[in-house]
């Protein structure tokens, strides 16, 4: 009788309050932290904590405040992040297993579906990715045959270098065009002029996608609401439908063209898989995932490696001293009668120093991809329960002030032994570790090594008066130098 009157006496604004009181409690409820979890700031009922950034200080900051593991909230998901060298070397390297699988990112989910080789899981991932590294460890003929593609496209770079006469010029593009035509080689057999206005669109369209790829991650806290409201991740998924599409065109052009007894790539050799593995679909050899595996390695083959030979031109402008003295070195060991080789590299210690110390300060992807426990896991004194999201904040080991003497400035001398030869570091691992380290790794240095090398042999990089690049970056899914215009002085 009481409830019956208290319900006839409500009205609509007590049944709203009412409605209110009732999904906070919920959200309390479901957010509520769990026993020994790590700590983070207060959230925001329903939101969680998605107004915090997640650029490298605001990261800083809360591992100063919280310690090098903590949590933060996106809607009623929690998140652990982790921070500096010790902790992270812990997570993916002495626990190795805990930490090897991928969540489910809402705003790459839609496209990729669970496929591919980044984002996906269990056994089609180890089958994917075992594939992908036997191909791109064997193409061709091995190493040398790959050596040899990147100092061709050398060449090519360099002469778009030379043919823009010491004119200001932004190099972006020439520069990703270079790089994505070696994963080009490999995966589609062939490289693309720089003239190519259809691959430039999609070099710029992967570009525009990838740096909207940070402000559409409010996409992943809330993705049944954001699915049909305007934002960045509506330009995501438009672009990668274009993307898709350009990719999808090349692998049709395979299968028309596809001769089992003659493999020219990784596609083809793709086809042949599907053929071979018609029995164990689990594997995942399919059309589609070829598509995700395709996008997979021309993104990890082009947008990092490209970036970072962007940092180091904004590096070597910023410091004409630094830039001298690697072109001294280059021009004692090789001089200017031969390109570079690798073999030339243990050689050139304070050039390998500086190509390092512009990936450390560079830090191209300053939180990686997003891990997840595959079981309950204590990680130093707390616990992580199975199947949370867990992001290594891979900047915070660049910068760990406990592995690197001067962390915030560009110093060649952190790898560099009191001998002035080249000292490897435990610390760097802009790569990332374990068994989620890039797949694209091996070739991401031999590019850097052969393409820095062969422009500082070349040229002599200075800013346009009254125009030097900044050393300030621009947060998206990757951290990338603002755009700049550069003189390419012919030595």
């Amino acid at each position: 009788m009481i409830f019956q009157a208290l319900f006839d006496s409500m009205h609509f604004s007590g049944w709203l309050l009412f409605g209110f009181a009732l999904l906070l409690l919920t959200d309390v409820i479901r957010s509520w932290r769990p026993p020994n979890f790590p700590p983070g700031p207060w959230a925001v009922p329903f939101l969680g904590n998605i107004f915090t950034g997640a650029d490298n200080q605001t990261m800083k900051k809360l591992a100063q405040e919280y310690g090098p593991v903590f949590s933060l909230r996106k809607g009623s998901e929690r998140l652990v992040f982790i921070s500096g060298y010790k902790m992270v070397k812990e997570a993916l390297l002495n626990q190795l297993d805990s930490f090897a699988d991928r969540p489910v990112v809402p705003l790459f989910n839609d496209i990729f579906h669970g496929l591919g080789i980044s984002l996906s899981n269990g056994y089609l991932w180890k089958k994917q990715r075992k594939f992908a590294n036997t191909h791109l460890r064997y193409f061709g003929e091995g190493q040398k045959s790959l050596e040899k593609y990147i100092e061709v496209e050398s060449n090519f770079l360099c002469e778009a270098f030379k043919d823009e006469q010491g004119r200001p010029f932004n190099p972006h593009y020439t520069l990703t065009n270079a790089v994505s035509n070696i994963i080009s080689a490999v995966v589609f057999g062939h490289r693309f002029e720089y003239s190519d206005q259809s691959f430039r669109s999609f070099l710029q369209l992967d570009n525009d996608t990838i740096a909207l790829a940070g402000p559409a991650q409010l996409y992943d806290a809330f993705p049944g609401l954001f699915k049909y409201l305007p934002g960045p991740h509506q330009t995501v998924h438009a672009n990668y439908r274009v993307i898709l599409n350009f990719l999808r065109k090349e692998i049709e052009k395979h299968q028309e063209e596809w001769n089992p007894d003659d493999p020219r790539d990784y596609i083809d050799m793709y086809l042949a898989e599907m053929e071979k593995k018609k029995e164990d679909p689990q594997a995942g050899f399919n059309t589609e995932n070829l598509l995700a595996c395709t996008l997979d390695l021309i993104e990890a083959g082009t947008e990092t490696t490209a970036n970072t030979l962007r940092w180091g031109l904004v590096y070597m402008m910023n410091y004409p001293e630094i830039q001298e003295k690697v072109q001294a070195e280059i021009d004692r060991v090789i001089g200017q009668s031969r390109q570079p080789t690798m073999a030339d590299r243990p050689n050139l210690p304070y050039t390998e120093a500086v190509i390092h110390e512009t990936q450390r300060l560079g830090n191209i992807v300053p939180l990686g991809l997003p891990r997840m426990a595959t079981k309950d896991t204590t990680l130093g004194e707390y616990l992580i329960p199975k199947g949370t999201s867990v992001t290594m904040i891979l900047g915070s080991v660049l910068f760990d002030k406990n592995e690197w003497a001067t962390p915030d400035i560009f110093n060649p001398e952190h790898f560099l032994d009191s001998k002035g030869q080249f000292l490897r570091k435990d610390a760097f691992l802009p790569f990332s570790a374990g068994k989620r380290v890039c797949i694209g790794e091996h070739m991401a240095k031999l590019e850097l090594f052969l393409f820095f090398t062969s422009l500082l042999q070349r040229f002599t990089f200075s800013p346009v008066p009254g125009e030097m690049p900044s050393v300030e970056g621009v947060h998206g899914f990757t951290y990338t130098p603002k755009e700049f215009r550069m003189l390419a002085v012919p030595r």
